[in-house]
């Protein structure tokens, strides 16, 4: 299989899981358990509800696995959320909030069609087959790990979930082989010009400071200008590093093979681009 694929079947799929983390459903939902942000804890539901599946574990792990996050950031959120409420808890809500939330964008009519049972079925085998490969993926097999759920709408939305962690999981692993931390990976990722640098900064927590530092070690290895854009060499390390992680997604889709994906992009395109026209995505 083209490794192209891997990277065109999850950008186009990618919606139907990320809306949870925007939804008012999943803020409420959070809420309801005691998780709410204030001055000290930002975002503690976003924190909880993805690293529950591994457990109560402490920042550190969170800090590892998010990879991108500045640690104090973290630290604020976990393990504090495990004190409030419990890691079963996190993921009823966020499974109850993921459901409506798809339910109220796509319409009944949508989440309850024969193309979106297709769609989870499709998804669904390239997920399963995927959970065939969990080594050195810790937050893919800690997803892997739950019950399938039984709503058409809500197997797709996990099985895109665990598509996106055992993707997650291999980019994190290509950007570690080259030796690049997680605020540097962010200052890369910025000078593609996909995301301004001010939304990752402040998503990520980095003060001025360590954003600096970050950017004259690249600056060091001949990755960035002195204008931050991308040098030669960057241009070749991001390349080499997003060919890397489609490489390491693919075996996920092999099961399908290049026709059945094109079938799911074909059926889940409509979706997501009704929740990205919503206004309620916002990616950074």
């Amino acid at each position: 299989m083209e490794r192209a694929i891997a990277r065109k079947t999850w950008r186009t799929l990618e919606p139907l899981h990320a809306i949870v983390y925007f939804a008012r459903e999943a803020d409420e939902a959070y809420t309801a358990l005691g998780l709410s942000g204030d001055g000290h804890r930002v975002r503690p539901g976003y924190f909880a509800s993805r690293a529950a599946p591994m457990g109560p574990v402490p920042a550190e792990v969170v800090i590892a696995t998010f990879f991108n996050f500045h640690p104090d950031l973290v630290r604020a959120a976990v393990p504090w959320a495990w004190e409030v409420t419990s890691p079963a808890a996190v993921l009823d809500a966020r499974h109850r909030a993921a459901g409506a939330v798809l339910w109220r964008l796509l319409g009944e009519e949508a989440c309850t069609s024969d193309a979106l049972a297709e769609a989870a079925g499709l998804a669904r085998q390239a997920a399963e087959r995927a959970a065939g490969r969990p080594e050195g993926r810790p937050l893919f097999a800690g997803h892997a790990a739950l019950p399938w759920p039984d709503e058409p709408h809500l197997v797709l939305w996990h099985a895109q979930t665990l598509l996106r962690e055992f993707r997650g999981d291999a980019h994190v692993a290509a950007l570690t082989a080259e030796g690049v931390t997680g605020c540097e990976a962010l200052l890369l990722h910025a000078a593609t010009g996909e995301v301004p640098a001010a939304v990752l900064r402040a998503s990520r927590a980095w003060p001025d400071e360590d954003w600096q530092a970050a950017a004259e070690r690249l600056r060091a290895r001949g990755w960035l200008d002195a204008g931050g854009s991308l040098t030669p060499a960057g241009r070749d390390h991001r390349q080499w590093v997003e060919d890397r992680t489609d490489e390491l997604s693919v075996p996920a889709y092999e099961v399908l093979g290049e026709d059945r994906c094109e079938q799911l992009r074909a059926l889940c395109r409509p979706w997501s681009r009704r929740i990205v026209e919503s206004g309620e995505l916002t990616f950074g």
